[in-house]
């Protein structure tokens, strides 16, 4: 089995900026250009982003209705991705399994895919066996998951299992057989698959692994690896939390103001829209000087238009880019979320693979 690791950073210091650029350089592709430094005042950033002010419910993105599988699994897949017969790929939902820690007594059971957040490790092995079936048709389908950090640290996958442990955000192979996946219960998930050289990727993107533009990354490694063109690429964001509900501090928005020339492109200030606040506006007023009340708008990132502008960034066409749709914190119903149950939650997984010929 061969393992490979690209040591690009844990963290948002210059040498691992340098080395995302080495790799992106090597690769041939156009870099992202990065905007100012770390450390933008509230007022600035206001400037920047208050003409894109907007409500939680124009922001919202609902999900699509998911495929039910014959074993009752309930899954969504990526529009016109079912043109490519050889392609494995399809984004879980919390519907369909047999986990019960996360649910009411007398609800059905849940696709939980996380050992680590206290599951019987028998129902989460099912449940993994269930999703393999109803997307390969094939319950013993390698299912090939590592221990995520929130990084940009990328593995090889070609062998049905990597070593235990493997820490990693980001997976790609060209072997047919595996099935690759990454977990998320708000985190945004984005698959690609190059449609010339038969090879695959997941990744793992978080705000922190989207600062060290994972995803870009992952391209390049993709076209050093597999000789990978980013014209052959298709890609599909998955669920993860949306815009309408993804508030952020400032030390979010200087991150990622640090790192890319189109960051205020990405927030918005968001009013709640709070309707006991909307009828009674004098209830709420405060003797504080304005710009430091807990009223007004909040700063809100939109990941899903980050993971895109990376991939933009990459070189893969804007037509090949999916957004699958839906907030994992807005449909709790359908999706496991970190953040709207303080986290108590399950997670998903979003898994690519190649059909074997």
């Amino acid at each position: 089995m061969a393992k490979l690791s690209i040591p690009i950073g844990h963290s948002n210091s210059d040498s691992d900026v340098q080395s995302t650029d080495a790799l992106l350089q090597e690769a041939g592709l156009v870099r992202n250009l990065r905007g100012n430094a770390a450390g933008v005042t509230r007022r600035a950033r206001l400037e920047r982003v208050a003409k894109k002010r907007l409500s939680r419910a124009e922001l919202f993105q609902a999900a699509p209705t998911p495929n039910v599988a014959a074993n009752g699994v309930q899954w969504l897949p990526v529009p016109g991705w079912n043109k490519y017969p050889w392609l494995w790929h399809g984004f879980s939902t919390r519907k369909g399994g047999v986990s019960r820690i996360f649910s009411a007594e007398d609800a059905p059971g849940e696709l939980n895919f996380g050992f680590s957040v206290g599951d019987d490790r028998e129902a989460v092995a099912q449940n993994r066996k269930l999703l393999a079936e109803a997307i390969t048709g094939d319950a013993s389908t390698p299912l090939i998951t590592v221990r995520q950090f929130h990084s940009n640290v990328l593995v090889i996958a070609s062998a049905p299992a990597l070593s235990p442990g493997c820490r990693a955000d980001g997976l790609m192979t060209d072997k047919p057989g595996l099935l690759l996946g990454i977990m998320t219960a708000d985190c945004i998930p984005v698959l690609v698959a190059d449609r010339k050289r038969r090879a695959v990727a997941a990744f793992h993107a978080g705000w922190r692994g989207t600062v060290k533009r994972i995803v870009e990354s992952g391209i390049g490694r993709m076209r050093l690896q597999f000789g990978s063109r980013p014209e052959d690429l298709i890609a599909a964001i998955g669920p993860g939390i949306g815009a309408c509900c993804y508030a952020v501090g400032e030390e979010v928005f200087s991150s990622f103001e640090s790192q890319f020339a189109y960051a205020s492109d990405l927030f918005r200030e968001v009013y709640d829209s709070d309707p006991v606040r909307t009828k009674y506006p004098m209830l709420f007023l405060t003797q504080r000087a304005p710009g430091h009340s807990p009223m007004g708008p909040s700063l809100h990132l939109d990941l899903t238009e980050a993971n895109r502008r990376q991939l933009l960034a990459a070189g893969v066409m804007p037509s090949a880019i999916h957004l699958v749709g839906g907030c994992t914190s807005c449909q709790p119903d359908l999706f496991f979320s970190h953040r709207a149950s303080h986290g108590h939650a399950g997670r998903m997984l979003s898994v690519i693979g190649i059909r074997p010929r």
